[in-house]
């Protein structure tokens, strides 16, 4: 995993910053277009932006005098790995009882 100060799971916790993320898929927009899309304050906004930024979900260019972010895939490789790990723990375990059924079945 990354050396990121946030936890991965904290950061995506928060709808907003799911929304965001969800947005951004889409197309990279600027912190204005994407403060224009909630009720919230725009520093506020700023402030998810930010989180998802120092957890390498998002990273911010300056474009002339706006700043426009897009999506990086940083934040989603450490959620990958978390879920690999559940995936191949499972697997195995699914495995083994299907050795165990087939061992049962021949044996009857």
């Amino acid at each position: 995993m990354t050396n990121y100060q946030l936890d991965t799971f904290q950061v995506i916790a928060d709808p907003s910053r799911r929304q965001i993320l969800t947005m951004l898929t889409q197309e990279n927009m600027s912190i204005n277009a994407l403060s224009a899309q909630f009720d919230i304050s725009r520093p506020a906004v700023s402030k998810h932006i930010k989180i998802l930024e120092t957890a390498g979900f998002i990273s911010i260019q300056e474009v002339g005098r706006e700043r426009h972010c897009t999506l990086k895939k940083d934040g989603f490789d450490d959620l990958q790995e978390w879920i690999n790990f559940f995936d191949n723990f499972w697997a195995s375990k699914l495995k083994n009882l299907e050795m165990l059924l087939d061992k049962n079945q021949n044996k009857n």
